[in-house]
């Protein structure tokens, strides 16, 4: 999976209409590679990475430095800028190398800093550029069986068995090793081991610790421990910050650091005539689902990353305004994702890893939204599409119905 075809085809729709693009997601999911994958494509390219010293240095004395590029032909060159954010200035640099240059060259801005929300300063780069996301790999990704997006929206139920014992491997490989590339690739559990304790130090202790006012990093590092046992369910910021021995707007503002770092993701609650304290809960999820050791909780984690790929990708495609949520009712009636697009439900998604009869919450919540709905689940020889009232639930392997979304 070197070639990342499903997002160097986002790259070609996207820079095809605009002259600057940014690349964001998790540190270590291969931006760099497919920055220079990209880059491949280009006979004129110029790669600059904030964190190399010499290139910083060079930066700062002579910042148009791509504009004495030693070119092969007459083509447009393309500049990539790797960690760009960590320059204090990087807004308005931007603004102007674009103002003065989109029409001579192509811009790559790539991160793993939130660029597309990060708030330290700076003119406003609105209009200028193009946004996508690259995430760790999913099945949908891996298994390349991907259904065109019309198609998904006009039938979301839509199933097939084929590649069974294939999908089934890779599925067990993010369960067990992640979806980011280095220990997924390596396919060894001492080596996640390893990895996944490396990483969030490293991302804790010096990208959050350099890039924000943080100052207690141990209570940080505790929090992020502690995440991993309150997934499957809304968070509690009083209880973590019972447990934490701290206030509950250091809890919030940590949380909000963590999502803005890529360690995790939330999702709301589907808000049309719910209860006004159910509108307030999150739910969050990590991209590092094997520190999860509750299989259901992971299952539903897993679950949660595939579809909040999806949802990013069509939105950053320019699909629609999709959005994933959970649904939930005054009597604490629960289903756990539901698509939506333009506020309106697509689809119901519930994850119950071993229960092949579809729950009574999403009998209940289908009837409500009229709304096509799957219950996923970890393994089984085929799938059912059963009854409900005028519509059909389908009873699916997780691993076959999320391999074809697009």
């Amino acid at each position: 999976m070197e070639t990342r075809p499903l997002y160097i085809n986002i790259w070609q729709e996207l820079s095809a209409h605009k002259p600057m693009i940014f690349l964001v997601g998790p540190r270590q999911t291969g931006k760099t590679t497919l920055a220079h994958l990209i880059s491949r494509t280009f006979p004129n390219h110029v790669y600059f990475n904030w964190d190399i010293a010499d290139q910083r240095a060079e930066f700062l004395q002579r910042p148009v430095f791509f504009t004495t590029l030693e070119r092969q032909d007459a083509s447009t060159p393309l500049v990539v800028f790797d960690e760009i954010h960590k320059y204090k200035d990087w807004k308005n640099y931007l603004k102007g190398i674009y103002d003065q240059f989109h029409k001579e060259y192509r811009f790559l801005v790539s991160g793993s800093g939130r660029l597309d929300i990060y708030q330290k300063g700076g003119d406003s780069l609105a209009g200028r550029y193009f946004l996508f996301h690259l995430w760790p790999f999913t099945i949908a990704e891996l298994a390349n069986r991907n259904r065109e997006m019309d198609s998904f929206l006009q039938d979301p139920l839509q199933m097939e068995m084929a590649d069974r014992n294939n999908l089934q491997e890779i599925w067990q490989g993010l369960s067990e090793l992640s979806g980011f590339p280095e220990p997924y690739l390596a396919g060894r559990k001492t080596h996640y081991r390893r990895w996944t304790n490396t990483y969030s130090r490293q991302l804790i202790r010096e990208d959050i610790r350099d890039l924000t006012d943080i100052k207690s990093i141990a209570d940080l590092e505790t929090l992020y421990v502690l995440l991993p046992s309150r997934v499957g369910s809304p968070l509690s910021i009083p209880s973590l910050a019972s447990d934490l021995k701290v206030s509950y707007n250091s809890i919030q503002s940590w949380l909000s650091v963590f999502e803005l770092f890529f360690l995790t993701f939330t999702i709301g609650p589907w808000t049309r005539k719910i209860a006004r304290t159910i509108q307030k809960e999150r739910k969050t999820y990590l991209w590092d689902a094997p520190r999860i050791k509750e299989p259901g909780a992971r299952f539903e984690n897993m679950v949660a990353i595939e579809l909040y790929r999806a949802v990013n990708g069509w939105n950053d495609m320019g699909y629609g305004a999709f959005s994933l949520h959970f649904i939930k009712n005054k009597e604490q009636q629960e289903v756990d994702f539901v698509i939506a697009n333009d506020g309106e439900p697509v689809v119901l998604i519930e994850a119950k890893r071993t229960d092949v009869e579809p729950s009574k919450a999403l009998r209940k919540f289908q009837d409500f939204v009229k709304t096509p709905a799957v219950q996923l689940v970890e393994e089984a020889g085929g799938y059912r599409l059963i009854p409900n009232g005028d519509q059909s639930i389908l009873v699916a392997p997780a691993c076959q119905w999320l391999s074809t979304l697009p």
